[in-house]
């Protein structure tokens, strides 16, 4: 059986956030939070909160127990960007795009 929890519209952008759900797949789901918990980043943080929603909703959701379920899948994907305007010289104008991204984490107890 698979499980998932998904954090959206996070706000960092999803190359940053890859760099730590590639650490986390396929690893055990209490190993990959104790894991998490070392990773000196802030997409780290938000991984774990997602990790742990996705722990909570098969133990309460489907009676499954922790120690059994694996990360099967971590994804980080596009969410909707923040477009802005910086001044530049002689009147112009630059963007800076602002990314966000959502972060999905999918558990079986298999």
């Amino acid at each position: 059986m698979e499980v998932h929890a998904i954090y959206k519209n996070f706000r960092m952008s999803p190359q940053k956030v890859r760099e730590v759900v590639r650490q986390v797949q396929g690893m055990n789901a209490v190993q990959a939070l104790a894991v998490l918990k070392v990773v000196p980043r802030k997409s780290a943080r938000a991984v774990a909160k997602t990790l742990q929603s996705a722990i909570a909703n098969a133990e309460n959701n489907h009676g499954l127990k922790a120690e059994t379920l694996r990360v099967s899948g971590a994804f980080a994907q596009t969410a909707g960007s923040f477009k802005r305007f910086v001044p530049k010289a002689r009147g112009s104008a630059g963007p800076i795009i602002k990314r966000n991204s959502h972060i999905k984490i999918v558990l079986s107890d298999n």
